[in-house]
């Protein structure tokens, strides 16, 4: 009987990542909450705002007050809350009603 040897190729050891990798990950993570927890703390300003300050810009008091809702605290509220104007400006070209 003749055995035939094969050789299977496994990937499994994880690449190894440098320490400069490492620590320009770290920063980019650091950056990015620091970034959400600024734009969260001027989303909190906002909601100092009086609702016509409020609609000059194109948003509401129940848009700020359910992006802040919505949000962890290092979550970015901003995403939100630029959606929220545009599609309100949007439907105010298109004259459709306002909420």
């Amino acid at each position: 009987m003749r055995t035939t040897e094969r050789m299977i190729e496994l990937d499994i050891a994880e690449q190894r990542l440098g320490l400069l990798t490492r620590l320009v990950a770290a920063t980019t993570r650091v950056k990015s909450v620091w970034r959400a927890i600024r734009n969260r703390r001027a989303a909190n300003r906002l909601a100092d705002l009086d609702d016509f300050q409020l609609r000059d810009i194109g948003l509401s008091r129940s848009d700020v007050d359910q992006a802040l809702q919505s949000s962890g605290f290092a979550d970015d509220p901003s995403l939100h809350l630029s959606r929220s104007a545009r599609n309100r400006s949007r439907r105010a070209l298109r004259g459709l009603a306002l909420d």
